[in-house]
């Protein structure tokens, strides 16, 4: 198999094994082996596809689209600040977290990147698919982040419902007070110690893709 053409395979793998076994599959699987049974059973199926999704993408070419350039450059640069801003909010205060105190949490108003969206974590993965899609660089990078990109908007939604099933009322409350699409206006509300966290990570993320993809990003591309 041709490795692009594999690494495509890989990627449907792990986009449709992931929703398979979160969604229709979850509530068999877990009176068949249990609820420990199933997650190792998921996280065995999970590695697999990731690894077999990190061999096709070293084994595919790199570049061979071109790219957008510098003004490709500048617009992943900014989209993946917010990102790491969202993600790192999606940690602190939010009930679609499994924790303890999550239902308590959902009748409470939104904080932090909760005032955002309600799927933080998310859409931070949704800007980082954007970034690398808006550079075109190569078809490997193209499939990958697709994949996430899709795993990412999908899986919110779907998330939603799933929530609604487990957590009733408080989720549906939690709903009404939240939003699925981003309020992009409300990010300089997340907060200066959020903002701090992120830039700090971003630029340690960026630079150390120089060293892990041989390609300066972020700031560095234009100061390194």
């Amino acid at each position: 198999m041709e490795p692009l053409t594999s690494l495509a395979a890989a990627s449907i793998a792990l986009v449709g094994t992931h929703f398979a076994f979160s969604h229709p599959l979850r509530a068999p699987l877990v009176r068949a082996v249990g609820a420990t049974g199933f997650l190792g059973l998921y996280s065995v199926v999970a590695a697999a596809c990731m690894v077999w999704m990190y061999f096709a993408f070293t084994a595919s070419p790199p570049g061979g689209l071109g790219g957008t350039g510098d003004v490709g450059w500048i617009l992943a640069t900014v989209l993946t600040l917010p990102a790491l801003v969202l993600f790192f909010g999606s940690l602190v205060r939010n009930p679609a977290l499994p924790a303890p105190g999550a239902e308590k949490i959902a009748t409470q108003e939104p904080s932090g990147a909760m005032k955002v969206t309600r799927h933080p974590m998310m859409w931070g993965f949704a800007l980082w698919a954007i970034s690398h899609l808006v550079l075109w660089w190569s078809w490997r990078t193209v499939i990958v982040a697709l994949a996430i990109l899709i795993l990412a908007l999908v899986g919110a939604r779907l998330q939603d419902r799933k929530k609604e099933a487990l957590m009733g009322d408080a989720w549906t409350q939690w709903e009404s007070r939240t939003s699925y699409w981003p309020r992009w206006g409300r990010l300089r509300e997340t907060g200066a110690v959020l903002w701090l966290v992120a830039l700090v990570a971003w630029l340690a993320i960026t630079w150390a893709h120089i060293h892990a993809a041989g390609i300066p990003a972020g700031i560095w591309r234009w100061i390194g």
